[in-house]
């Protein structure tokens, strides 16, 4: 990725960082790299991580991570009794593995 781009990225994820702290609810934070995609779950009242799943470890990769990843995330929370989220998308574009690992948190449970 180039600096321009980055940079734009990071632009874009400012703005939807403020429309997800706006509620009161956990943020469900994507992040993806070259190697993986990551899923956290973060309670901004208290700054912290509350769970958080990635692909690292697994041997699937692309949309199939991504859909792995929103399972494992929706599993852990339900685990740590959180039905409902924000999304934040981080910037990214809700396209491809971003969407994929959404859909797979709602389908396991997760609302938001």
């Amino acid at each position: 990725m180039s600096q321009f781009s980055e940079r734009l990225r990071k632009s874009r994820a400012r703005r939807v960082h403020a429309r997800a702290r706006a509620g009161n609810r956990n943020r469900l934070v994507v992040f993806r790299s070259n190697r993986a995609i990551y899923a956290q779950i973060v309670d901004d009242s208290t700054g912290k991580i509350v769970c958080g799943a990635s692909a690292l470890k697994s041997d699937k990769t692309g949309i199939e991570a991504a859909v792995e990843v929103g399972v494992k995330i929706a599993e852990l929370a339900k685990k740590q009794k959180i039905s409902a989220v924000s999304f934040d998308r981080n910037g990214y574009r809700y396209h491809g593995q971003v969407k994929s690992l959404a859909d797979a948190a709602r389908e396991a449970g997760l609302n938001f």
